[in-house]
């Protein structure tokens, strides 16, 4: 588990999930839809959420998104799909849940970002709005500042401010500064207008590492309301990954963060859910966490020219991630079993041992011999091409899971 103890917050619930208060970090994606289409955005919601998903998000952003919220809540209740949907405004929120209020009330929780909710003159009137309906219907709301959206006003003074006083900050620093004071000013405003402490979350986004730890540092100083953290923009592939797991690693492991998003942008036409699996490996890694069956795989060296155990890596990795739903729903504790697929002699044989069913394949020169150890002692050696060694393989793992983790009805 992590060192750190949690940041101490309220609990907010969003549908049936608890955030804060010491409740397990929940994680959370968002839909790239068009929300006007009905069937596709209620398809891709519950998608996520069978990832994994805890919360979705949706982009509300015309009267014809509004409209198709109520919809896809029948399309998620339909299949059986209960996971709390979240409502993402910018620019015209007040009008769009004040004109459509089935969709304020399909929502599970409204996000608003102060930064665009409307200009110096229309700004508190628009604020206040957004409130007004969470209040009337009983829902929670995030406060999600950006620093690429934030108030411009605020940001001229307290530039200007650094500048006469000659504080000596740099413009990031400024930046930082304006995102702390934007959320607070803003929960401040929102129970002013009605809102309970156990309606609000908050959030301060920037696309930089660095300075997400630095301002939810702050944030997590100031305030008592729950966090969710994530880059505004992580990236692709590796980038995006490796960003954000730094930025919220760091984070995560100080006690921050009620709610995580992996904000990866997909290849084209690749799987939204990634970011779901990011976002809980993430969390599993920390020992915050777990979700599915920990695989532990050889890199591969100069010792490993078959490329078997890499076949069976990926095999398991895939066999794991379709079985772990109905593992889940029939036994207790399966997301603790750990496993290693093993390249050579010189870890194979350590680190299957270390696993609850470890195999350690045969590298350059080696006999064709795949020893296979379960609970730290040799059970069985294995033989034949990748999808002989699979099968094989496979029906140890499912004895494991019948044997070794109660009946869900008897737990």
């Amino acid at each position: 588990m992590a060192t750190a103890k949690r940041h101490k917050t309220v609990q907010v619930m969003v549908g049936g999930v608890k955030i804060g208060g010491g409740a397990p970090i929940a994680v959370q994606s968002m839909t790239n839809t068009d929300t006007a289409d009905a069937e596709a955005t209620a398809d891709q919601v519950c998608a996520l959420a069978g990832a994994g998903s805890e919360l979705v998000r949706v982009t509300v952003s015309t009267p014809e998104a509004a409209a198709a919220v109520p919809e896809i809540r029948h399309r998620m209740a339909d299949v059986g799909c209960d996971v709390p949907l979240i409502g993402d405004f910018h620019y015209n929120g007040h009008k769009l849940l004040a004109e459509c209020p089935e969709c304020a009330q399909a929502l599970d929780k409204y996000r608003i970002n102060p930064g665009n909710v409307g200009g110096n003159t229309t700004r508190d009137a628009n604020f206040a709005a957004i409130c007004k309906v969470a209040v009337d219907h009983a829902k929670p709301v995030r406060i999600g500042v950006n620093a690429g959206s934030l108030d411009r006003d605020l940001v001229a003074d307290k530039m200007a401010e650094n500048a006469d006083k000659k504080l000596g900050r740099t413009a990031e620093e400024v930046i930082n500064e304006c995102m702390v004071v934007s959320a607070l000013e803003s929960v401040e405003l929102a129970l002013e207008h009605g809102l309970r402490q156990d309606q609000i979350v908050v959030s301060c986004k920037s696309s930089v590492p660095k300075h997400l730890i630095a301002v939810h540092r702050e944030l997590a100083r100031r305030t008592r309301q729950p966090i969710h953290l994530g880059l505004t923009e992580a990236g692709m592939g590796a980038t995006g990954l490796i960003w954000s797991a730094v930025a919220m690693g760091v984070l995560l492991e100080e006690g921050i963060g009620d709610t995580i998003r992996v904000s990866l942008t997909p290849r084209p036409g690749g799987d939204r859910c990634e970011e779901v699996y990011a976002a809980r490996e993430l969390l599993q890694s920390l020992g915050l966490r777990s979700f599915v069956p920990r695989i532990t795989a050889c890199p591969g060296c100069g010792r490993t020219t078959s490329t078997t155990y890499q076949e069976l890596a990926q095999h398991i990795e895939q066999y794991v991630r379709e079985r772990m739903p109905e593992w889940h729903e029939r036994r207790v504790g399966v997301e603790t079993l750990t496993l290693a697929v093993m390249g050579c002699i010189v870890n194979g044989p350590g680190e299957s041992k270390a696993a609850n069913i470890g195999i350690s394949l045969p590298g350059t020169g080696e006999a064709p011999k795949c020893p296979v150890y379960i609970d730290g002692e040799h059970a069985a050696t294995l033989s034949g091409g990748p999808a002989e060694l699979a099968r094989a393989f496979e029906k140890i793992i499912e004895d494991y899971v019948n044997n070794h983790f109660p009946p869900r009805e008897a737990a």
